[in-house]
């Protein structure tokens, strides 16, 4: 079965910029040129969030591996994170001193990489909301920034046509990747952690190996790359063209697999969901769609489902047209005692559930210490504007 549109969402008054799916996909953001973040319901007849606060464009939009935050970054130079269901409650990061054009949690949710027209790459923590350091070796504005899945390494994406790897711990570049021929829009890591994709202006896609730092596959289109996403299983990648087309690729084949063609005017932006049966796209066009995934469906559902309920694994490695070794494919094998492991998945499954609830009242918690320090920095100030008033009184009458 071929991709086909699912869901269609209207609301946003200028060109969406970003979409993300929170981990459950009961939920999609978007952020905007028309400065305001949407929390799209994907279950009927609910309705959407609109949060205001942003001052001017919002560049991209994140929801934190629990799905209990949502980080964004805006031209106005700040990143905030909200709290998806409260009305609109965020707290602001600010560090920048141009647009923020990409935000990004570390998968353990603890850190936040954001990138910026400053020509900077910054690192926050997420709980305390403290900036943490900058690396700064990009010589035009950086258009993305991504945390490998182990939080080890970080790839950014610049308009000085580079890809950087840079070690999180030495905080140093441990590789530049030159060989975009135009802007760099865009950069991934590969679920395996191998490998990177990167999107640019010269109308490519190019996926590159960290370890061995060479060129694994290179896909020329016709129209400038916008965004990419890959497929959790790891053999698959979608992306966002100027000539409104959404592509498909199979990386285990190294070919184009799909084209899709729904918005009207460029595609901007394009997420799977952290299952991979949905894709969200969004375009200029003030347009959020959301796709099944439809192929291969079989395929990766195993691929998942062996992954979540820990089976006993095979793998076989694929080789691609040159030895692209990403995608492990897993095929799942039969256990014999399954009611045993059906009583052990509900168990892991009810511990996954605590966990998250634990995730959800500590992010919400962190949410609340962080106004409440904002409303006494503000009385303090307050306070001492008094003071400061009272002290120029008895001065005045006394002199």
């Amino acid at each position: 079965e071929d991709p086909s549109l699912e869901r269609h969402f209207k609301g946003h008054r200028d060109a969406i910029t970003s979409v993300d799916f929170s981990l459950n996909k009961k939920q999609l953001a978007s952020g905007s040129m028309d400065s305001c973040l949407m929390i799209w319901s994907m279950r009927p007849q609910m309705r959407a969030y609109r949060f205001v606060g942003h001052k001017d464009a919002v560049m991209c939009v994140q929801f934190s591996p629990s799905g209990h935050l949502v980080a964004s970054g805006s031209r106005d130079k700040t990143v905030r994170l909200w709290v998806p269901s409260v009305k609109g409650e965020s707290t602001v990061f600010k560090a920048h001193t141009a647009t923020v054009r990409s935000v990004h949690f570390s998968s353990d949710g603890q850190s936040l990489v954001t990138a910026s027209d400053d020509k900077t790459v910054k690192v926050w923590t997420v709980h305390r909301q403290k900036f943490l350091f900058s690396l700064s070796q990009h010589i035009n504005w950086v258009r993305c920034a991504r945390f490998s899945p182990d939080g080890r390494l970080i790839a950014s994406a610049s308009d000085d046509k580079t890809v950087k790897l840079w070690d999180k711990t030495s905080r140093e570049c441990i590789h530049s990747f030159c060989e975009h021929g135009g802007f760099v829009n865009h950069v991934d890591f590969h679920p395996s952690g191998t490998c990177i994709a990167a999107a640019g202006t010269d109308n490519t896609v190019k996926v590159w190996d960290v370890r061995m730092n060479r060129l694994l596959q290179h896909y020329q289109g016709n129209a400038v790359v916008n965004s990419l996403s890959f497929h959790p299983s790891g053999n698959y990648l979608v992306s966002a063209s100027n000539d409104s087309t959404l592509k498909i690729l199979d990386l285990l084949e190294g070919r184009l697999l799909y084209t899709l063609h729904g918005h009207q005017g460029p595609a901007t932006c394009v997420a799977f969901s952290r299952a991979g049966d949905l894709f969200a796209s969004g375009g200029s066009d003030e347009q959020v769609m959301v796709w099944k995934t439809n192929f291969d469906a079989a395929d990766y559902g195993d691929v998942l489902k062996t992954q979540k309920s820990g089976a006993s694994v095979d793998r076989t490695h694929h080789t691609l047209q040159s030895e692209m070794d990403c995608g492990v494919h897993l095929k799942k094998t039969k256990t014999q005692d399954s009611s045993r492991n059906q009583e052990q998945q509900e168990e892991e499954m009810s511990l996954a559930n605590t966990l998250e609830h634990i995730m959800g009242q500590l992010d919400v918690l962190t949410q609340t210490v962080s106004i409440l320090e904002q409303r006494l920095t503000l009385t303090e100030d307050k306070l001492k504007e008094c003071l400061e008033n009272q002290q120029k009184i008895i001065q005045n009458k006394t002199s």
